[in-house]
């Protein structure tokens, strides 16, 4: 198959409730599919939210109660990989015949990781991806993945991945990504600056692979009444402005950016570019030089605990 649709969705949680944006994630797969797509890439922290101007009432070397209960309805939010929000996932995927990459916030015993999951168009769910560097105050609610999920899952059309928002900006885990052979490289994001499809652009040109990036967007309206928010709390304030983008091997934007609302971002990709990008610049193959640089790459779980037992 040389060629799909892939589709990139732009919009928003429903703040503080999963089962509905379960559910609409399940009417956006669907409407994806309308479109012809065979390919869905949803936003960062889509399933869970993204916490944008929260600050769970912390200050250097004290929390308070109020904080400590802002954190607690955020974990009552976020879900367990598998769990039923997953299995329904799956099912939409499978009734629309598509592969689906989705951010989600996942729940592990008391951490939070930002995590991407990854569907098969038989309703499986392939692998995820957990965030390896948490954004600045981001760590002040989720935890640090590690090398085990630098996942890419098999396609059709190539190998498909996912690197999250400031990930992009870490030029070793990019490289990694690009050694596994990566022709879609999926980007969910909460960057919504102008500055963020040229970061897209380049990751494109120097991966040669497609790029599709989804970020919500995001009004006051959709923040969790649970939680204060520290921007503003009018509720037609945007929070988080979109932006999301589709770019091509060879850097041209076949899709957005797009800044007007929630919206589904459509372009037919040619998979071939892949190859014809990599005539005359292939990071990880004829454009490396190990003999002068070389990149390891742990991919072993880090536990906390090791059990050993008979």
């Amino acid at each position: 198959m040389k060629r799909l649709t892939a589709c990139v969705v732009q919009a928003a949680s429903v703040g503080g409730d999963t089962a509905a944006t379960v559910a609409k994630t399940v009417e956006l797969i669907k409407e994806c599919a309308q479109k012809g797509g065979q390919l869905a890439v949803f936003p960062e922290a889509f399933i869970g939210g993204y916490p944008k101007g929260a600050s769970f009432d912390i200050r250097i070397g004290m929390r308070t109660p109020e904080g400590r209960d802002e954190f607690a309805a955020y974990w009552d939010c976020a879900i367990d990989v598998p769990g039923p929000e997953t299995a329904a996932i799956g099912e939409a995927a499978r009734e629309a015949k598509m592969f689906v990459t989705i951010g989600i916030i996942e729940r592990a015993g008391g951490t939070l990781y930002c995590t991407v999951l990854f569907f098969g168009p038989e309703g499986t769910l392939l692998g995820k991806h957990r965030k390896l560097m948490p954004t600045a105050a981001e760590r002040l609610c989720w935890g640090f993945g590690d090398g085990s999920t630098l996942t890419t899952v098999d396609t059709p059309w190539g190998n498909m991945g996912a690197v999250i928002c400031w990930e992009n900006y870490m030029p070793l885990l990019r490289m990694a990504m690009f050694d596994k052979g990566i022709s879609l490289y999926c980007a969910p994001t909460a960057d919504d600056r102008d500055s963020w499809a040229s970061s897209m652009q380049h990751v494109a040109l120097e991966g040669r692979c497609f790029v599709l990036s989804a970020c919500q967007y995001l009004t006051g309206a959709d923040f969790p009444s649970t939680m204060k928010n520290r921007i503003s709390d009018e509720k037609n304030h945007v929070l988080m402005r979109g932006g999301s983008v589709i770019v091509s091997p060879l850097g041209k934007i076949l899709a957005g950016p797009d800044f007007s609302g929630e919206t589904i971002l459509t372009a037919t990709l040619d998979i071939d570019d892949v190859v014809r990008g990599k005539f005359d610049f292939d990071v990880a193959g004829h454009y490396a030089r190990p003999d002068i640089f070389k990149l390891t790459v742990e991919e072993r779980p880090q536990l906390a605990v090791s059990h050993i037992g008979a």
